[in-house]
């Protein structure tokens, strides 16, 4: 499942990162990916053979890896593992960011328009979240979502007391009866709120564009094999036009990425219908181009250094670098996350 940070790079990964050759040009690469609605693509991709097409073209080969422990995919991609992993716009910042991997956003996804929620039992207004625990997986972008939350209705994470919970635990953890409020994604959200007397009260539809899910790249190795990136964005948005659409054909797609997540088509959907999936590059290119993107991933970096996320040497929350089409939020002398839009305007210009 996808979306929760370790507090900080394990010390075997943040070794690795630090020792791990300069990339060069090479044939063969690796991408891993884990189980959620906007990344289910790479499996369909995958065993359908469009990523093989893709590479085949560019005369690379691609090997994707399904991944089933969100946070281990992401370290070891930050150990060199991996080429590139799907993760999100918090997690490539604390993660492969923070420990010193310079990191490219190849491909803006979706964001969470609704997929990331806190849920109460027995109550039906966030207000009443105030005094109680809340678990959640900690320093993830449910943390996040809380405390964006907690924002709104004029409280802060000290009127709630959070309790570190695994995304593998937590419906059975919500179940038992001292648990009274979570706060977690699809489709475990799903799960949760149709247990008896359980209510939704705040999701990410109500702070859009802030949970985005991305494909990310070594900068490095990206600069040395431009043919990755091509070929990459190019398997991507071919998958975009075949699960988009509404006929039996892509019916048929979203059925495989359904049934490979766990679900049936209606379950899918659903998750999709709370996902802002890009499905053309134009679409994600107005995202990351916009000057929204680098305001968001301010406060990002905000959330992130007030929980010691950017590393124990980091003064402010601008200590990592963050480019975007728009501008670089953070210290020019320490970009290590970079959101390039270069490899999806080709795709829009037809030109991969």
């Amino acid at each position: 499942m996808k979306k929760f940070s370790a507090k900080k790079l394990s010390a075997l990964a943040l070794s690795a990162a630090l020792i791990s050759p300069t990339a060069f040009a090479k044939d063969d690469f690796k991408i891993c990916w884990s189980i959620y609605v906007g990344w289910m693509p790479w499996a369909y991709g995958a065993e359908e053979g469009i990523v093989k097409k893709w590479a085949d073209k560019y005369d690379i080969t691609i090997d994707v890896v399904q991944i089933n422990d969100y946070v281990e995919s992401i370290n070891q991609y930050t150990a060199g593992g991996f080429d590139a992993c799907t993760m999100t716009n918090m997690d490539a910042l604390t993660i492969p960011a923070a420990g010193g991997v310079d990191s490219t956003a190849l491909i803006v996804g979706d964001f969470s328009n609704g997929n990331d929620g806190v849920v109460l039992k027995g109550k039906e207004s966030l207000a009443d979240i105030k005094g109680q625990n809340v678990n959640l997986v900690e320093l993830s972008v449910s943390h996040y979502l809380l405390a964006r939350g907690l924002e709104t209705a004029g409280m802060s994470e000290a009127d709630v007391q959070v309790v570190n919970t695994s995304d593998a635990d937590m419906v059975a953890v919500y179940g038992t009866d001292d648990v009274t409020s979570v706060v977690t994604w699809n489709p475990l959200l799903s799960e949760i709120t149709a247990m008896p007397d359980s209510h939704k009260v705040f999701d990410s539809s109500q702070i859009p564009g802030e949970i985005i899910d991305l494909l990310v790249v070594n900068t490095d190795t990206l600069a040395e094999n431009p043919k990755l990136g091509k070929a990459l964005v190019g398997a991507w948005y071919e998958i975009m036009g075949l699960m988009s659409g509404t006929g039996v054909e892509a019916e048929a797609v979203r059925t495989y990425m359904a049934q490979a997540s766990g679900t049936d088509l209606a379950g899918y959907d659903a998750q999709l219908a709370s996902t802002e999936m890009f499905y053309t590059p134009q679409s994600a290119l107005e995202l990351t181009n916009s000057d929204t993107l680098k305001t968001t991933m301010q406060h990002v970096a905000e959330f992130s250094f007030d929980h010691g996320l950017l590393g124990e040497g980091a003064p402010d929350a601008g200590f990592i670098g963050i480019e975007t089409p728009s501008g670089v939020f953070g210290s020019e002398s320490n970009i290590k996350l970079r959101f390039d839009p270069t490899y999806m305007q080709m795709a829009a210009d037809g030109q991969l």
